[in-house]
């Protein structure tokens, strides 16, 4: 028999433990490959943002409205050689509404200009007919696939819709005509969201609140000018009674969402804080076996083994644990991930989370890392086997 075969047999010989350790390790792997991925997933984002797309809104906050009268500014602005900025423009409002049978499905709803809207979103993809229906009616919206789906809405349908944001005079919510559903082109588009005419909205507000406008969006003329194209716009307005910040469009949603932004950091904290109990749950599992197998190791010793031997057998226990550990938490991440959530986080929140599978580099770290952590966790018990004395070890099991 070799040391490999004897690091396996001992590793095998109590197999409930084994089970239980294998399962703790597997689940911290699991749990670190999620955080991991979800991490990856919100990074990837920036390679799917547009960035030719610019947002401007309010400097202070995205809460405070614009006038609408800066969209014409912003049409017109133009650079030190005379050329256009931007070659697109829109203009929309948060109307934060809600589906009366459905108050805790989230999803965005804006009141958007009909006329320019999918001209500048491109990416939502709406055939010609049901968008030349949506802006010849002021009642209509048009309607993500996968929300509609959701609700069971058709092209046709009427839906109400309750915004705490912006009551509906009469109480009764707002009502829409399903004039189109769009299918998303880019992979970063969202495919729930709810659009209806910006002048519906603004006529129902009192005077002193029309003509005010939630955020700017445009497409700028060259993508490698967009950052020179945002700062040329704010400039336009830093005399103004309003000032304004342009981003690209991958900063814009970024700080629309700065909280999930400050929470996946402590979640990148917390990935490797799993590893640190990983590692504990691996050295209390070695550290046991160790301990009962005290005098194997000294009749080990009495028969030549030397103690390099000895601390072999243990580390590569440990290792092949941690190897187990990883293998079984691997295949459970791309059960839950590949097969469950991570469908469910691109079709709702492909803006944020594009694409959210386990990719190759993160399951080899992973798996890396578990056996790392094994052979670090059998450092200690590791070292204490090999010196230990034949004589020592033999009167302590008597």
């Amino acid at each position: 028999m070799n040391l490999g075969s004897l690091v396996v047999r001992n590793v095998f010989r109590n197999r409930a433990r084994l089970a239980l350790t294998v399962m703790g390790a597997a689940i911290a792997v699991m749990t670190f490959v999620t955080l991991r991925t979800a991490l990856g997933s919100w990074t990837k984002a920036e390679a799917f943002a547009r960035k030719d797309r610019l947002v401007t809104r309010h400097k202070v906050t995205f809460i405070l409205p614009l006038p609408k009268r800066y969209v014409e500014d912003v049409r017109s602005a133009k650079g030190p050689d005379g050329r256009p900025l931007v070659r697109k423009v829109t203009w929309a409002n948060w109307f934060g509404g809600r589906e009366p049978n459905h108050e805790r499905d989230f999803f965005a709803s804006m009141a958007v200009d009909a006329d320019t809207y999918f001209d500048v979103y491109d990416d939502f993809g709406v055939s010609k007919d049901q968008l030349e229906a949506f802006k010849k009616d002021r009642s209509a919206a048009i309607v993500g696939v996968l929300l509609a789906e959701k609700f069971g809405w058709k092209v046709g349908d009427r839906v109400t819709l309750e915004s705490p944001l912006f009551p509906s005079t009469d109480g009764a919510g707002w009502t829409f005509t399903v004039a189109g559903l769009y299918t998303p082109i880019a992979k970063a588009a969202d495919r729930s969201s709810f659009f209806f005419h910006w002048e519906r909205l603004d006529e129902t507000l009192p005077p002193e609140q029309r003509n005010a406008i939630g955020w700017i969006a445009s497409r700028s003329t060259d993508p490698e000018d967009a950052v020179a194209a945002s700062k040329a716009i704010d400039r336009i307005f830093d005399g103004r009674d309003v000032q304004t910040l342009s981003q690209d469009e991958r900063a814009f949603t970024t700080g629309f969402l700065g909280m999930i932004s400050s929470v996946l950091d402590v979640l990148g904290v917390l990935s490797f804080v799993i590893l640190a109990v990983m590692a504990l749950i691996l050295a209390n599992a070695v550290g046991m076996s160790t301990r009962e197998r005290t005098g194997e190791y000294a009749a080990l010793k009495a028969v030549g083994f030397k103690p390099r031997h000895i601390a072999f057998v243990v580390a590569g226990e440990s290792a092949l644990i941690g190897l187990l550990g990883g293998a079984v938490g691997l295949l459970l991440s791309y059960g839950i991930i590949d097969r469950g959530i991570g469908k469910f986080f691109e079709q709702n929140m492909s803006q944020f989370f594009p694409v959210f599978r386990v990719d190759g580099g993160t399951l080899m770290l992973a798996l890396a890392v578990a056996v790392m952590l094994g052979l670090l966790a059998s450092l200690f018990p590791a070292l204490r086997a090999s010196r230990l004395r034949v004589t020592d070890a033999l009167r302590r099991v008597a």
